[in-house]
């Protein structure tokens, strides 16, 4: 397998204090920190969340900041690069990333969903047939995997609503408008301020 499909260990530098976010996602985010912190997620369960947002709005550091405040390591996966157009090539790529993180107690972050859960429409011909079983698979992986996974795409209206259905935490990723960012910005300072 192709070193580049394997999965890579993330982490961050930042705080959640430099995440620009709104604040509605940010409980989101901060509750399904509290839950991993008190090992609310069973052993034996995985824990699905969806973050979807258009690049550079905060999600690969949101993951990162997760595994850095639960104690966690993050293991990002680009399933765009997972994903191949010969049969059966998927979903040994597939085995061989579950394969390497079996054991771990990690948060699994799959960028680029979209690569993989688009709408699926009837099946025409075998490649169809195929597309609709990486995601099968993929899916009973995910569920034998314990522990938070993290999928992370750029639109939810290429996402099938048969896959939405089956995440615990959707969290939107937006960019901040100038007066947003200004009133971020003012409110890290004064916090910062008061501290001192």
């Amino acid at each position: 397998m192709n070193p580049k499909f394997l999965p890579k260990k993330i982490t961050s530098t930042l705080t959640w204090r430099q995440l620009l976010i709104n604040e509605k996602e940010f409980r989101l985010i901060k509750k399904l920190e509290t839950r991993l912190n008190k090992q609310v997620l069973e052993s034996n369960k995985s824990h699905l969340a969806l973050f979807h947002g258009p690049p550079g709005t905060g999600k690969t550091l949101t993951a990162s900041l997760l595994g850095k405040y639960t104690g966690r390591d993050v293991y990002r996966v680009d399933l765009f690069l997972v994903i191949s157009k010969y049969i059966g090539e998927t979903e040994k790529n597939l085995a061989t990333i579950f394969q390497k993180l079996l054991s771990k107690d990690a948060i699994l972050f799959f960028d680029e969903a979209d690569a993989i859960f688009g709408k699926r429409t009837a099946v025409r011909d075998a490649h169809d047939k195929f597309a609709n079983q990486e995601v099968s698979y993929l899916l009973q992986k995910i569920e034998n995997h314990p522990g938070l996974v993290i999928f992370s795409v750029a639109t939810l209206k290429n996402i099938d609503d048969s896959f939405t259905r089956r995440f615990e935490t959707i969290v939107a990723f937006k960019h901040l408008s100038v007066m947003q960012r200004s009133m971020f910005k003012f409110k890290n300072y004064f916090r910062t301020f008061i501290r001192s």
